[in-house]
């Protein structure tokens, strides 16, 4: 299949909004909302980096957009719309391609989203991704990095590591799980799960906000030097699911692990009203946890039974 006959039969029909021209113009043409401001975010996952090349291609599809729809929701965006970039390599298939677009229709469908352009293309080294996603948040009322303040808690949703955990696994870390732990962190790997239902209720009760993929310590120490503050977390209350606990254990080591693996796509924020935070994560069916306290200072301290824990490297680097 040549480029436009992959953009017509395989993701025009993706393109679900009139404005997008059925994928057939050089670009889309967005309408205001008023009231509203417009957030953009954008990431790319390449193959033997963020995916394996027999991972499912409907799979992959899902990951390269969640990772984007993890920003949005950390910002208290609720998703719209994305660009699709992909760099295909030779011998990519037209069944591959139609289970790709099959794992973003999915998604489009369950978050009521659209594509509305992109560019596909080919390369002579590995299959790579970049998504950009837009989404709408009440003018004014993003929330970002900065804005935490001493006092405030500092919270997490979802479980921490799993991913880390799921890549372990396929890197052929030794381990005695069952098929059903095996299954779940391989599974969290492959497929994130944002809590993009919470991200809205933040408004109003989060100080400042950033989604985990990096690593948790690393990711909260960009909230920290954004909001020029210190914050200490109880690495005992960072949360990790029952399938991470017995791949690892529950030594200090293995919350540090845990707490720098990355990958994870929940949301770290701050937030100084804890009832409200709560009954807001009720609502929304997502779990929260509070694992530490803003101070006046700087950087990210990570205490265990009154001990301050040395954490060598705070997540995964790029570069």
């Amino acid at each position: 299949m040549d480029e436009f006959r992959i953009i017509a039969e395989i993701f025009a029909p993706l393109a679900t909004v009139p404005f997008a021209f059925g994928l057939t113009d050089d670009a889309a043409a967005i309408p205001s909302y008023p009231g509203f401001d417009l957030v953009v975010t954008t990431d790319a996952i390449a193959e033997g980096t963020d995916f394996f090349k027999h991972d499912p291609a409907g799979s992959i599809a899902q990951k390269a957009l969640r990772v984007n729809l993890s920003d949005l929701a950390a910002k208290g965006a609720e998703p719209r719309y994305y660009l699709l970039n992909i760099a295909l390599p030779e011998g990519m298939t037209r069944e591959w391609l139609g289970a790709f677009a099959t794992g973003l229709r999915a998604d489009q469908d369950l978050w009521g989203l659209s594509l509305i352009g992109g560019d596909t293309s080919r390369t002579e080294g590995p299959l790579v991704i970049s998504i950009t996603a837009f989404g709408f948040v009440p003018e004014g009322k993003m929330i970002r990095r900065a804005g935490a303040r001493a006092g405030d808690g500092v919270y997490v949703t979802g479980t921490i590591g799993d991913s880390g955990g799921g890549l372990a696994i396929f890197k052929r870390e030794k381990h005695t799980l069952d098929e059903t732990q095996r299954d779940y962190l391989v599974g969290r790997y492959r497929l994130p799960q944002p809590p993009l239902d919470f991200g809205a209720a933040l408004i109003g009760r989060a100080s400042a906000s950033v989604d985990v993929s990096d690593g948790l310590v690393a990711d909260l120490g960009h909230l920290a030097r954004a909001s020029g503050v210190k914050l200490t977390i109880d690495a005992a209350a960072i949360p990790r699911s029952p399938a991470l606990h017995a791949l690892w254990g529950d030594d200090a080591a293995a919350i540090i692990r845990a707490a720098t693996a990355g990958d994870d796509y929940q949301i770290a924020f701050t937030a100084s009203g804890h009832d409200a935070v709560m009954t807001a994560a009720s609502e929304a069916a997502v779990t929260v946890t509070r694992i530490g306290r803003v101070e006046v200072g700087e950087g990210v301290e990570l205490d265990l039974d009154g001990r301050n824990l040395p954490v060598p490297a705070t997540g995964y680097r790029h570069f």
